[in-house]
């Protein structure tokens, strides 16, 4: 096979790393710990491969992605749904780890043309706390409905200072974040120029620092479908279907969703925009409004300008 581009899948677990290559019928297993990595490292590079797959698996592979890529392995992270759709498409239906590693390694050879984009291990930190802070808010939703339908003193007084004790974590874990990107330079910049815009507050920007780098660097079109605020068509022949939002990343668009209520009311450009689409469904209008007000800051970090309103 020689002169042939090989390529790698491997299915990530818990407790064990299955790497299949592709073409080929080459598999291996390995211990998914530091060691493990390491000899898997090494084991693809005896075998020549220099692009492999992966999906994301609850945070465990990252580790395998930061030693493959010290390696020089080129490592792409695969949306799950995508590998398992082309698994279907091929008439594929089982699922096992070894059958998954074949399908990744075959969807990284076919599917994907780019160079992946490096991972930023730097913002680790800062995407961790972000992580435990969705999970607080949640936990503080939690305990609130279920004082809507608790009628027992003693209960009611148990759920009130377990809400509490989520609420003092929630503050102090705030101001952890706000420490974190004053500490960089890079953050504090663009959290800063990203605070200038009326309706973004220090979690939307938080959000965007960690979970959207891209932002700056796209055209208005990617940064939006990156996101998933962007309408896909839905037309056939004669007929002409609704927009529709897909995809994307569901964190970042769940903070925008907020951040974009509050800018129609306080952003004066967002305000306007939202006037202007008077008549359309209020879900229509809100989603343009996210949109609107996503593009407005992929545009100032881009230009490095802070935020002006319009003339």
């Amino acid at each position: 096979m020689s002169g042939t581009l090989l390529y790698g899948g491997i299915d990530v677990s818990k407790l064990w790393l299955d790497v299949a290559v592709w073409p080929g019928e080459t598999q291996a297993r390995f211990a998914s710990d530091p060691p493990g990595v390491t000899a898997l490292a090494a084991w693809l590079g005896e075998q020549g491969v220099a692009r492999v797959g992966l999906e994301a698996s609850g945070g465990y592979e990252r580790g395998v992605m930061d030693r493959l890529a010290e390696g020089g392995i080129e490592v792409c992270r695969c949306n799950a749904l995508q590998v398992r759709r082309f698994a279907q498409a091929q008439g594929r239906h089982a699922k096992n780890d070894r059958a998954d590693a074949r399908v990744i390694a075959r969807f990284t050879a076919t599917m994907i043309d780019a160079a992946p984009v490096p991972r930023r291990c730097d913002l680790d930190p800062l995407v961790e706390h972000l992580a435990l802070r969705r999970r607080l808010v949640g936990w503080i939703g939690d305990c609130a409905n279920q004082l809507e339908h608790l009628h027992v003193p003693t209960l009611r007084r148990q759920v009130a200072r377990t809400q509490a004790g989520f609420e003092r974590q929630l503050k102090a874990l705030d101001a952890k974040l706000a420490a974190l990107i004053e500490a960089t330079a890079d953050w504090r910049d663009r959290a800063r120029r990203l605070r200038t815009v009326p309706g973004v507050g220090p979690v939307l920007a938080a959000v965007l620092v960690a979970l959207l780098p891209e932002l700056g660097t796209l055209s208005r079109r990617a940064i939006a479908s990156l996101v998933g605020v962007a309408p896909f068509d839905d037309d056939s022949a004669g007929r002409h279907g609704p927009r529709h939002i897909r995809g994307g990343r569901a964190v970042v668009r769940e903070v925008l969703y907020m951040a974009a209520l509050t800018a129609r009311r306080h952003n004066p450009t967002v305000a306007a925009f939202a006037k202007r689409l008077a008549g359309k469904k209020p879900k229509v209008i809100l989603v343009a409004c996210m949109r609107k007000l996503l593009v407005s800051l992929n545009a100032m970090l881009r230009d490095s300008a802070d935020w002006q309103p319009a003339a």
